[in-house]
């Protein structure tokens, strides 16, 4: 990659953080927007560390003042955006029956009202620049959805959908709309799950691996590579694409 400017939501920690730290190692500008201050601190503490440039900010990514001015913050300093990584997510257990409308809403609101509230903002900088990429954080939930995660499930069908609608909007304006779907990664998200479902994590793992045809479950890395993949030139001919980072889990 040449220098860039990207932004990347939930990046305090899990994908979002690995996808960061990876742009940066690229030599790309990267501001990096989490709710949580200091996990997202630490990330550009990580990144200044290493030789890279970053910037934290704190931000409800589901809002859209923050969304705005997290998008106009970086294009303002930084000269412009010209990828977007909207990783930012979290989960419910339950189904439509058991979720509370409360757990429906955030589920929502951050997986996938986030996406839209910083793709209408940064798109207009991005078509300033003669175009970008954006990289959505779909689910291979949002393929083949799991009992008891309907929000979640939706939630990423949903970025799916999205994602292939904007990349037909956009495509005139030369920015490419994509998604990775992942499968079980070791996130403090899927441990937190884990935590829920089952008495250890021991057992969590042995119940993840037995979906597993590669035989591991995947480290926020191996998501992390596909993303700076789809964004970059090496990819400049994908968009629309539902790439899916799961080791064969889907298909079992």
């Amino acid at each position: 990659m040449t220098t860039r400017v990207a932004i990347v939501t939930g990046a305090g920690s899990g994908i979002g953080a690995a996808t960061a730290e990876l742009f940066a190692a690229e030599g790309n500008v990267v501001v990096l927007a989490d709710q949580n201050a200091a996990a997202v601190h630490e990330v550009a503490h990580r990144i200044h560390a290493a030789g890279g440039i970053a910037e934290a900010l704190v931000a409800n990514v589901a809002s859209s003042a923050d969304a705005a001015r997290v998008v106009e913050h970086a294009a303002a300093k930084y000269g412009g955006i010209d990828i977007l990584h909207n990783n930012a997510g979290i989960t419910a257990i339950g189904n439509v029956e058991t979720l509370t409308e409360e757990q429906w809403d955030s589920v929502i609101a951050v997986n996938l009202k986030s996406i839209f509230l910083f793709s209408k903002l940064t798109i207009p900088h991005m078509r300033a620049r003669g175009g970008g990429s954006i990289v959505n954080t779909a689910s291979a939930n949002g393929i083949r959805p799991s009992a008891n995660r309907d929000a979640y499930s939706a939630a990423k069908g949903g970025v799916i959908a999205l994602t292939k609608g904007m990349a037909i909007s956009f495509a005139k304006d030369q920015i490419r709309v994509n998604c990775v779907c992942p499968g079980t990664v070791d996130t403090g998200m899927v441990r937190g799950v884990a935590k829920e479902l089952f008495p250890d994590f021991a057992t969590a793992e042995k119940a993840y691996l037995a979906r597993q045809p590669l035989g591991r479950i995947a480290q926020p890395i191996d998501i992390a590579r596909a993303v700076v993949f789809l964004a970059s030139e090496a990819a400049a001919f994908v968009t629309g694409s539902a790439f899916v980072v799961d080791g064969g889990m889907i298909l079992v």
